[in-house]
Parts: structure tokens; sequence; C-alpha cells
């Protein structure tokens, strides 16, 4: 089975970065959002993002942000994807996407299969959806190490390329994809020592776990 493209989301200092594009991962994820212990302010986003550029790819988090946030961001930091975490419809997502003129991906919250089937309404106007776990109300939209039946979205075959977050770890990840096929993996808590504290070693045993699988 091919090895899975890697994103590491929440990166917030030029070491963690290092240590995501020696692991080889495709994707840095960037938090513009202000309750998460991964928020990044443009200012800081765009210093990674120098250090980024034709290194890997850069992928902007918003949740339910306007147009201004999201501009600013994309402009700090020469984003390559905007990830919406929030409920963004169809509708907005497509907006975005024809606005800014770059990949839009959309993370959906899954608990049943209703969850997972929904990501057919995003035909047309994604690039990509992220099925992660389903948080409890009231706390983050996603970085909380939750993970769900990955039996939900086994060998996914819907009209859109995907991924899978929600609590993957150097120790499961490898079983993850073994399971569902997943052609991208998420990951934030799950190569953390502390909320928002990347772990490098952490990041470097995800990726080895992934390449041994």
């Amino acid at each position: 089975m091919p090895t899975a493209a890697i994103k590491i989301c929440g990166i917030s200092t030029p070491d963690a970065l290092d240590a995501a594009i020696r692991a080889r991962a495709a994707h840095a994820g960037f938090v513009f959002f202000p309750r998460s212990p991964r928020n990044v302010t443009p200012a800081q986003a765009a210093l990674l993002s120098e250090r980024a550029e034709g290194r890997i790819g850069r992928v902007g988090l918003f949740v339910d942000a306007d147009d201004a946030t999201i501009g600013e961001a994309v402009a700090s930091a020469r984003l390559d994807a905007l990830q919406l975490h929030g409920s963004e419809s169809p509708a907005r997502a497509a907006q975005l996407r024809a606005q800014f003129g770059i990949a839009v991906w959309k993370a959906l919250s899954v608990a049943t299969a209703e969850d997972a089937a929904r990501a057919a309404i995003y035909a047309g106007a994604v690039d990509l959806v992220l099925f992660d776990a389903k948080t409890p109300k009231g706390s983050l939209p996603g970085g909380m190490g939750l993970s769900f039946d990955w039996n939900l979205v086994a060998n996914w075959k819907g009209p859109i390329p995907w991924g899978l977050a929600g609590g993957l770890n150097p120790e499961n990840v490898a079983e993850a994809v073994r399971l569902t096929g997943a052609p991208l993996v998420d990951t934030s808590s799950g190569v953390e020592s502390a909320p928002g504290v990347k772990d490098l070693d952490r990041i470097a045993a995800f990726a080895r776990a992934l390449q041994a699988s």
C-alpha cells in the first residue's frame, strides 16, 4: 500500500516546521483561531511561510472566519490551501475558493455513517474533505486528541479526495491507514508533549510508523 501523505497541523515554531520537513510531510498547518493553543498571528505565519517556501505545502486552518481574516492570512502566509473547520456551507467554501484562487479543504466531524455521507454535498465546492472526530459541544473543533470509528470511512469512495484526522499519533497511524486506506493523514495533538507544544521526536516517529507500514 502506498504511504499516505502527511499533514502536521498546528505548526507555530521554526523547530516544529523543520521537523515536519525532515519527516517529509506534504503539508504544514497554521492555525488562525484565537481560542486554539496553536494559534498564530499573520506576522508569525509570515515568518514560518518564508521558511517553508518550496519545502512543504502551507495550509491555513480557519473556523467560521470572515473574508478579511482569511484574506490577511492568505496574503501574509502565502497559503496554498484553506482548511475550513467550522460550520462553513458548500456555498461558502465555493465562494472562498473562487475569491482566493487556492485549494479549499473542509473538515467534517464524524460520529455516524450519516456524518461521513455529508461529504458528498461538498462535491464541486472543495478540493478535499478531511474526516475528523466530533468534539464535545463548547470545546475546540479539533486538536483534542479524539478519534472516531474508522470503519465509518474505510476505503471511502466519494466524489472528492479525502484525508483522515482525529486522534492520530505514532502509535495508531499505521493501523488507521491499513484499515481505511486514507491517502492523507493529519495530526496535531498526537505529536505534542503539551497542548500547542510540538514534540520533534514524535513528529519523526509518526512518519516512521507510516513508512514501516
